[in-house]
């Protein structure tokens, strides 16, 4: 226990918070042999799969799993949105998540919070103890407050990410290579602060999992190449998170989550591509590359991952379909979704989810109007630019992110996780923190 923290008088109880990004628990509890750190925590505290949210992708992910609402009320949806009233499109940062993180709340009860490689963070916040922002985050110099802390990750050599161009290549060897050496930085990082231990909230991530995941997954799944060296990694992460464990003290609950599972991928599925060819998208030219360039017949286009949006007059900047027509053009286009099929004749939805059901808050007005959750093996995209690769495609990855399946460990007997999801995880920590906050304001509820 940190001297000079404790000498404060301050008397709760505190959290540490490790994210394992795009850890399916499957892969965790089906080899408890090989991951004994993630066993332990399962036979002393408590340990299961919890769903991600829709749709489950990180940047969408992330800003909903720090603050317990969903992304009508964070206002982040994807990696990629549009604009209200606009065709423009955008990036979500830090600064673009509306809800309030799990973080600040713990600032504001006078506490302290180390916050680092937490995706969509950037930049960084000057409110909280130290931060580094995560993915999407340019460099060191301009994601890491305050001085000491920028100082310290530059002299270990820390990387925001892995880098993912080398997992492209055919041999993987590099890729595999410098995913390592990002994950040993980023223990000896955290391994760091949680011996300063001047914290009451730790909470950091580790990005690298998901992206061995997108590129090693099926090796996994299916015994491949690269199988061994999958393992390799996983007994590594789980050798590092027991090492962490082991630093806590006991006012210290730990808490090990992922924003989303994962599978397998067989093929790229362009969605665009598909509403192109099925007459519901149509580009003003055959110069296009972006969600401007569609032309103004188009009834329905494709954000990733598998987020649709009806051409909506009064909405959309040259919307097609009158509002009169609105659920009918959605019902058929729905319909459709559900109807399509992979070239193996799998059905390519696992299900089509409608706004109303996934979205509720004061940002929904750049919700899709439909959200498919696919079937394992279709991963889908929404390339606006030309292209000859068809409908269904491969390309350099073979897993993809998945809906259920996410992981959830507690270190306390007490918590219980049974129909959990991510939106419970924030009121968790609080629970665990003895931190008050009104019921309403989640839309999950704590598991202890």
């Amino acid at each position: 226990m940190g001297l000079f923290d404790r000498l404060r008088g301050d008397d709760n109880p505190r959290v540490a918070f490790l994210g394992i990004d795009g850890v399916p628990y499957s892969l965790l509890s089906e080899h408890p042999d090989e991951f004994p750190n993630f066993a332990a925590i399962d036979s002393e505290g408590t340990s299961g799969a919890i769903d991600s949210i829709v749709p489950p992708e990180s940047s969408a992910c992330w800003p909903a799993l720090t603050t317990g609402v969903n992304p009508g009320e964070t206002g982040v949806y994807g990696f990629q949105d549009r604009e209200v009233g606009s065709y423009d499109t955008y990036v979500p940062m830090g600064r673009d998540v509306q809800a309030t993180r799990v973080w600040d709340r713990v600032v504001e009860e006078g506490l302290d919070a180390s916050v680092m490689n937490v995706p969509v963070t950037f930049p960084p916040q000057r409110n909280v103890q130290r931060m580094v922002s995560g993915f999407l985050s340019p460099d060191i110099d301009k994601a890491a407050q305050p001085d000491e802390l920028r100082e310290y990750l530059k002299s270990i050599d820390y990387r925001i990410d892995t880098n993912a161009k080398l997992g492209h290549k055919d041999d993987k060897s590099e890729f595999i290579e410098n995913a390592n050496k990002t994950l040993d930085a980023r223990y000896e990082a955290f391994s760091h602060y949680f011996e300063q231990d001047d914290w009451d909230l730790f909470f950091g991530v580790f990005m690298t999992t998901d992206r061995v995941n997108h590129f090693l997954y099926k090796d996994y799944h299916q015994e491949g190449e690269y199988y061994d060296e999958f393992m390799a990694f996983y007994k590594k992460v789980d050798e590092y998170v027991g090492r962490l464990r082991s630093q806590l003290d006991d006012d210290v609950t730990l808490v090990v989550a992922s924003d989303h599972g994962f599978t397998y991928e067989d093929y790229e599925v362009e969605m665009n591509r598909w509403l192109e060819q099925e007459g519901w998208l149509t580009f003003e030219d055959d110069d296009h590359e972006e969600l401007d360039d569609i032309a103004d017949e188009t009834t329905a286009y494709s954000l990733i991952p598998g987020r649709f949006y009806v051409n909506l007059e009064g909405r959309e900047p040259r919307g097609s379909v009158p509002e009169s027509e609105y659920e009918s053009t959605r019902d058929e286009l729905k319909a459709a979704l559900e109807q399509l099929e992979g070239p193996d004749g799998e059905k390519v939805a696992q299900r089509v989810v409608e706004k109303e059901e996934a979205f509720r808050g004061d940002h929904d007005d750049i919700a899709p109007d439909l959200v498919m959750i696919p079937n394992h093996g279709f991963d889908l995209k929404a390339k606006f630019k030309a292209h000859d690769d068809g409908v269904f495609s491969h390309g350099p990855r073979n897993g993809m992110h998945s809906f259920s399946n996410a992981t959830l460990y507690v270190d306390d007997p007490e918590a219980t996780i049974a129909d959990a999801d991510l939106f419970d995880i924030a009121p968790t920590i609080l629970d665990l923190m003895d931190i008050d906050y009104a019921r309403a304001e989640f839309d999950g509820a704590s598991l202890v």
